[in-house]
């Protein structure tokens, strides 16, 4: 079992005690950690509390996760555009529309079932739903990832995440013609309170966010960009670029309504570096625009 202590903010003073839960793990459903709470694996100040529980200054909150359910997360025949793999780490182009791994119901045709198919082993430490996986992508998003075959593999790939050494450029289609070549963006990405499936600019529980981007090429009302993380926020690009009044084309979530979204977000990983977890050799990849992207840019070159 695995015990988490909250580090408590100001921003959570007073606040419910599913809401303060929920504000520390970003990537979970509000469902989730109320059903966390009803099993008694929150603990405040050593007493389990109700939902509605208001956080105080002072209270001492641990979480005690549940032992994961045995969900039987299947290897499944799926081909993978695998760019380079040895036997400590693995690093695919995945296309658009597959997740990365499974979550909420979902528990087949996700890159994890394809990597456990094509792998003898991956790493144990994300547990039995998330073998091997050390950074994620959205679903609509393609473009490279890794992931880490051992554990020792898994543990140094996520230190260099950490460390923010990991070099990840994208590329991305957005509305609006940006008028100057480079920017930087900081502004810190949260949960938004009013759509739990989405993410926002705020300082009320938002975690520091930075990224940067160069103009590629400009069209009319659109533009095509690179854009260089330096942290790895859930949705960053996306939530970013719509802050700064250039959401990328595509985007279900944070885009226009009348935008084609038969591909997703025109949002693709291409270039991925790090240091081999074992050797400590750089490694750098490259991989090109997915041809229904290169297709679009082709239509608005005219």
């Amino acid at each position: 079992m695995e015990i988490q202590s909250i580090e408590l903010i100001e921003q959570d003073f007073y606040q419910r005690l599913d809401k303060v839960i929920l504000n520390h793990h970003e990537n979970e459903s509000r469902t989730s950690v109320q059903g966390w709470i009803k099993a008694g694996c929150v603990f405040v100040n050593d007493k389990n509390e109700k939902s509605s529980y208001k956080v105080q200054p002072g209270d001492y909150i641990r979480v005690e996760y549940p032992k994961p359910v045995n969900t039987d997360i299947l290897p499944e025949d799926i081909p993978l555009d695998i760019v380079y793999e040895d036997k400590d780490v693995i690093v695919v182009n995945k296309p658009s529309g597959m997740i990365v791994h499974p979550s909420s119901g979902i528990y087949s045709g996700t890159l994890v079932n394809a990597l456990l198919y094509h792998c003898h082993d991956l790493s144990a430490i994300n547990g039995v739903t998330r073998p091997g996986i050390v950074h994620r992508i959205d679903k609509e998003t393609s473009g490279l990832i890794m992931a880490a075959k051992n554990d020792l593999s898994h543990q140094s790939l996520s230190k260099q995440l950490e460390e923010h050494t990991v070099i990840r450029r994208y590329i991305a289609l957005v509305h609006g013609e940006i008028p100057h070549t480079k920017g930087r963006i900081v502004a810190p990405i949260g949960r938004d309170q009013r759509d739990r499936q989405k993410m926002n600019v705020t300082s009320h529980n938002g975690k520091e966010a930075i990224t940067n981007f160069t103009v590629l090429e400009r069209f009319k009302n659109m533009t095509l960009v690179e854009c260089r993380l330096e942290t790895g926020r859930t949705h960053q690009i996306r939530v970013h670029m719509n802050y700064i009044g250039y959401p990328v084309y595509g985007d279900p979530k944070y885009g226009y309504r009348n935008d084609d979204i038969s591909h997703g977000q025109y949002l693709h990983a291409k270039l991925l570096g790090f240091k081999h977890p074992v050797t400590g050799k750089e490694l750098l990849f490259e991989c090109k625009l997915p041809d229904w992207f290169e297709n679009k840019l082709n239509e608005l070159r005219g």
